[in-house]
């Protein structure tokens, strides 16, 4: 009975052994091949796969040179600005999305331009699944998109006053949350405040309009889904099909100008499968 015992024990841990072996290497090879799948969006050169648009500017002109790439970092900066005159600014990458995963590595610095929004300060954004450029309007402020809300932290008179980071914002579009509709335009995450100048990671898994995860430094802090077009805004209503579905499953992803200078020194994406 003891040999009989044994045997099947020994096998058992033989079997444990190199299934381990196959897992670990199955897991390598998954994180090998989703390495080399990540698209560099920001190449750290130049601007050549971006497109500016500006309010009250054509599509195409980096009004008063504010986005830039110096020393390997693209830069939303403000020192050809005397003050801020309104001009919201967003800088489109080449390509739309619908199944990703995005990475950003940022930083704010300096002062804020004169002049510009109390709520601008420390303040940018990614614009997810949103219209192209050159379907915007001369004067129209922001894209019809969801943002992922980048904010650093404020401190008042009375010391440090709490903001989340990775807020979703919707100018044109609403969300669902908990087979809720939610129609007010920003919703807070979880995330702590980040002060100061320091980088900060940030991820947003796109899955079409399923769902989207917020994550910063790793951490989830925010999720919802069924994005979809507002169709009580003006830019929005003229964005919807003709068969009238208000669904956003895809679109373009640009990068903010709202007047507090900001430094990227990544922008990268991963394409998942639908």
């Amino acid at each position: 009975m003891k040999k009989i015992t044994l045997i099947p024990v020994a096998i058992f841990a033989i079997i444990l052994i190199i299934s381990s072996c196959k897992s670990g290497s199955t897991n390598k090879n998954t994180d090998e091949k989703s390495a080399e799948n990540w698209i560099q969006l920001f190449n750290g050169k130049d601007l050549n796969d971006w497109t500016p648009k500006f309010t009250g500017h054509e599509v195409g002109e980096n009004y008063r040179n504010t986005f830039r790439v110096e020393d390997g970092i693209l830069r939303v900066c403000y020192d050809d600005w005397n003050e801020w005159d309104g001009a919201f600014g967003h800088l489109f990458y080449k390509t739309e999305f619908s199944h990703y995963r995005l990475r950003a590595e940022y930083r704010f610095v300096g002062e804020q331009t004169k002049g510009g929004p109390s709520w601008a300060f420390r303040n940018n954004g990614l614009m997810l699944h949103g219209q192209t450029p050159e379907s915007m309007e001369l004067d129209q402020l922001f894209p019809t998109s969801i943002e992922a809300q980048l904010l650093g932290g404020m401190k008042d008179m009375e010391g440090f006053d709490p903001r989340s980071n990775l807020n979703v914002c919707t100018p044109g579009t609403n969300i669902v949350m908990n087979d809720t509709l939610v129609e007010r335009h920003c919703t807070s995450s979880i995330s702590p405040t980040f002060y100061g100048d320091d980088w900060v990671t940030v991820e947003i898994e796109v899955h079409g309009n399923e769902v989207i995860r917020h994550l910063v430094n790793g951490e989830e802090v925010l999720s919802y889904n069924h994005t979809q077009l507002d169709p009580k805004d003006e830019y929005a209503k003229k964005l919807i099909p003709a068969d009238g579905n208000l669904m956003l499953s895809k679109g373009t992803i640009s990068l903010q100008a709202e007047s507090s200078p900001t430094d990227f020194r990544k922008v990268e994406l991963l394409v998942l499968d639908e």
